[in-house]
């Protein structure tokens, strides 16, 4: 049996100024790093092998307040780009009233919410998960085959996109499913990938 944990990293600055963050490196807000605190204390009694990370510094940071806290620093890390936000393409930095004033609430709505229409230049939840799950598939799947014990600290898509795959939710039911910044979710996971439980901390 092999324990997975996912979290998206505390609120970042951006989250706070209300603005379309994606690829753009901004750091985690003062509250950020308190949520990350309290993410690490949920998680004081997990062990873990491995770690894995994007490549923005949002996620890095959180990652790296949990593990310092949880005194588990030593473990390897693993960071890349492919589970990095989606990138917004031109939304990015605009802020989110702004874009609604813009292009008007029902389109940024399809843009935030649909599976498969990305927003002018950039990334569909769908194309996110085309590099999420072949990432999943060659770097962490073989690891929980071998019963270790994984956390994944990355950005609100990245991981709807995870959870999709690992709990075969329709592109419906993922529309609807919110992770909230830096609550732990945990997997209880079988060899072959079979969920025997799963819970947010």
């Amino acid at each position: 049996m092999s324990t997975l944990v996912l979290v998206r990293h505390g609120q970042s600055q951006w989250n706070l100024e209300n603005r379309f963050t994606g690829w753009i490196d901004v750091p985690l807000s003062e509250n950020g790093i308190k949520e990350a605190e309290n993410a690490a204390q949920k998680l004081s009694n997990y062990k873990f092998d491995v770690a894995f990370t994007s490549a923005l510094q949002r996620a890095q940071q959180t990652l790296n307040i949990i593990l310092d806290k949880i005194h588990q620093k030593n473990i390897p890390i693993h960071s890349n780009q492919a589970l990095n936000e989606r990138m917004y393409g031109d939304l990015q930095g605009m802020n989110k009233d702004e874009a609604r004033q813009k292009f008007g609430e029902e389109q940024v709505k399809i843009w935030r919410r649909s599976y498969d229409v990305p927003p002018p230049n950039g990334e569909s939840l769908k194309d996110t998960a085309n590099r999420v799950i072949p990432y999943f598939e060659q770097n962490i799947l073989p690891l929980i085959k071998q019963n270790k014990n994984i956390l994944i600290v990355a950005h609100g898509n990245s991981l709807r996109a995870l959870i999709m795959h690992l709990e075969k939710m329709t592109p419906e039911q993922i529309l609807n499913f919110e992770l909230g910044t830096a609550i732990p979710r945990v997997y209880e996971l079988d060899s072959n990938l079979n969920i025997l439980s799963v819970k947010n901390l």
